[in-house]
């Protein structure tokens, strides 16, 4: 194994935090942050020896191969990590802007809503995977999130209570249970889960998870996070009175005063049901 992402490995593997994907996501970004170091000519650097000139050089690499904003702004991220873990967090710079990489485009107002069907479910064969798909559809949840849920313990009634240890950066937030379809889906994974969780006895998160990925491959389900804009264009349309702009509604520009204030107010509604708190990230979501 290569003397860096060794040494890499070995971080991480004391750093439990977060969840099985997010741990899995991180080390798949170190791997390749390691193997791009040495492909930029540092080979058995030692990870005690990481200096600006080795950041400088990978950062000019990702460019040159045109990686997404995206991808290069979340290899960052785990480069500030690895700086700040062997207290030498001065080699990174603080900024991207610093090395010039641009600002994320987040809106395009083209929809990315995607609904899976009831002909589509029935060829789901696994309960557990067809309960969590009916939750996502239903609530706009990420997927590891309608893995993970309780719904016994999730059901208050009239919302839906997500806990900090099944969602996306620890934050708790609810749902709320307003149609005959939310009520339908999550009475059936009660039913079916009884006290626990869409997780079957006697498995572990990533298990159920690598079945959930062979259950949609042969359904032929794909793009599932799409159920969560298509949750919030419905929402949208729901507590605004207009389509959102990803859905062909009219953009903010267009607005009259009264309207902005309540497509704000809307947005950080939906925004907040979502697991966010931006008004800005709403706006992936709805287009602007």
């Amino acid at each position: 194994m290569r003397n860096l992402a060794y040494q890499i490995k070995q971080i991480y593997g004391h750093t439990k935090s977060g969840s099985y994907s997010s741990q899995a996501s991180r080390r798949r970004k170190c791997s390749i942050i390691a193997r791009d170091i040495e492909a930029c000519g540092y080979r058995n650097l030692d990870i005690q020896n990481l200096k600006p000139k080795h950041i400088e050089a990978l950062v000019a690499a990702w460019k040159e191969r045109g990686l997404a904003i995206g991808t290069i702004k979340n290899l960052m991220i785990e480069l500030r990590r690895i700086a700040e873990y062997i207290g030498k967090e001065n080699i990174v710079k603080r900024t991207n802007r610093e090395y010039g990489i641009d600002d994320r485009t987040y809106v395009t107002n083209v929809s990315k809503a995607n609904k899976v069907t009831d002909k589509q479910l029935s060829c789901v064969t696994d309960p557990y995977t067809k309960a969590s798909l009916r939750l996502q559809r239903e609530f706009g949840l990420r997927r590891e999130e309608s893995i993970k849920i309780h719904p016994e313990g999730a059901d208050l009634g009239y919302r839906l209570r997500l806990k900090d240890s099944w969602t996306k950066g620890g934050k708790y937030r609810e749902v709320p249970i307003i149609s005959s379809g939310q009520r339908k889906a999550l009475d059936d994974a009660e039913a079916l889960a009884g006290k626990g969780s869409l997780i079957p006895e006697g498995m572990r998160y990533k298990d159920q998870l690598e079945r959930f990925k062979s259950q949609c491959d042969r359904a032929g389900i794909m793009h599932v996070h799409g159920q969560r804009h298509r949750y919030a264009q419905l929402r949208f349309e729901e507590l605004a009175g207009w389509k959102a702009p990803a859905c062909g509604g009219p953009a903010s520009k267009q607005l009259t005063p009264e309207q902005r204030a309540r497509d704000r107010a809307v947005r950080l509604l939906i925004s907040k049901e979502l697991g966010h708190e931006r008004e800005q990230i709403a706006s992936v979501y709805l287009g602007r």
